[in-house]
């Protein structure tokens, strides 16, 4: 019932914001342009469809089934284009905002026929910038994933694994908009790449087993010396029927899961740890097991071997830097995504993307192979990580 209770009260938040900014939307456009007639009633028709179509997109899609793909990609799509449009609308407004406050102060403001064209000028700006803004950021995701090479120095790497490469993946979210065919040209580049280890930083699915098994299956082809590991990320918790079922399928297709726990990865040349930890948000499903735990992934570990943890969300580096965890890889965050959602990310994650370090601990935040919700990438293309550890001697 609380359940129940929480989703209603989330679809009802939802609905209330899409609906303002919609008419948000029709204020600038229509009203404030003073369209009239047919075209008054076809534009305002159109944005009460539009709000429409995300709250179908979202919900009806779930419930009938066949309904949420042939709605998510426009659904999707204006989701991304109505963002891009508020940030625009929001530029004109303070523009408009400060250039009649100098016309005021000129001349004693504008007249009603100059109000209205610029009110039209700016109207027709922003729906122009929103088509080409968003056609940009569609494009970009039809793309191949480009691959993104780091090196990053290891202090306590011995040197006879320098040059040791870690292939990082995540937030495919297969089984939304994406499917096999993503798959494999994801598995293809991987292996060209040659690595000692695959990576895969959470966030694999959207969906359900029985749905995704025969779209997942070229993951079965992955190829690293040492293996394919995993961890889960927040939308393993969502996808049916849940992260512990997810994790025994991902483990029965040969890509092992670290659960709170650390492998050693061995050579003839030196020895290091890889620890993994469940989703930071995994504690909100006790049903589906522990939380994140990054003392039980380091617990027993020689202190003089370099560790690297792989943690889904950013934030797990406090307690990996409390663990002397040597490098975390990490993803969740897409990079924002779409240019400049990643302010209100960081708000919830610490960094965005990119390499940082706290304490002697370093991060490294991937933009994530795929994405989620808009089919759209703007600021932020989507990576395959090619991850090279140097010991320290060889880059000194």
């Amino acid at each position: 019932m609380t359940r129940v209770l929480g989703i209603t009260l989330f679809l009802s938040i939802a609905c209330a914001v899409i609906a303002g900014l919609h008419y948000y939307f029709w204020i600038r456009l229509v009203r404030d342009t003073q369209l009239s007639g047919t075209v008054r009633h076809l534009a305002t028709t159109l944005i009460i469809s539009l709000a429409t179509l995300i709250v179908a997109s979202a919900t009806l899609g779930r419930l009938v089934r066949g309904v949420g793909r042939i709605l998510a990609w426009p659904g999707f799509i204006w989701m991304g284009a109505m963002f891009i449009l508020l940030i625009i609308l929001l530029g004109t407004d303070i523009a408009r905002l400060l250039a009649g406050l100098a016309a005021r102060m000129m001349a004693g403001g504008l007249d009603p026929s100059r109000r209205v064209f610029t009110a039209r000028l700016l109207a027709g700006a922003a729906l122009a910038g929103t088509t080409t803004v968003t056609a940009a950021a569609v494009r970009a995701t039809r793309a191949d994933v480009a691959v993104k090479r780091v090196e990053i120095v290891l202090h306590r790497l011995p040197i006879g694994l320098d040059g040791t490469k870690i292939v990082q993946i995540c937030d495919l979210h297969i089984g939304g908009l994406l499917g096999r065919p993503f798959v494999e040209r994801v598995v293809a580049t991987v292996n060209r790449l040659g690595a000692d280890v695959v990576a895969i930083v959470g966030d694999l699915v959207d969906g359900s087993i029985a749905q995704l098994r025969p779209v997942l299956a070229p993951l079965t082809n992955l190829r690293a010396r040492h293996g394919a590991f995993f961890v889960t990320g927040n939308h393993e918790y969502y996808s049916h029927p849940g992260a512990r079922a997810w994790t025994d399928e991902i483990d029965r297709m040969g890509i092992r899961v670290l659960r709170n726990q650390r492998v050693e990865i061995a050579s003839e040349h030196g020895v290091f740890d890889l620890a993994g930890v469940f989703d930071h948000g995994a504690s909100r499903f006790p049903e589906e097991g522990p939380g994140e735990d990054v003392p039980a992934a380091l617990a027993g570990r020689d202190a003089s071997r370099p560790v690297v943890l792989l943690a889904h969300q950013p934030k797990a580096i406090h307690a990996a830097a409390k663990g002397d965890v040597d490098l975390q890889l990490s993803g969740h965050t897409h990079g924002g995504q779409i240019w400049p959602w990643g302010a209100l990310v960081r708000l919830q994650q610490p960094f965005i993307r990119g390499l940082h370090r706290v304490g002697g601990t370093q991060l490294y935040v991937s933009c994530g192979t795929g994405y989620w919700g808009p089919p759209m990438r703007l600021g932020a293309p989507a990576e395959i990580t090619e991850i090279i550890l140097r010991a320290k001697t060889s880059a000194s």
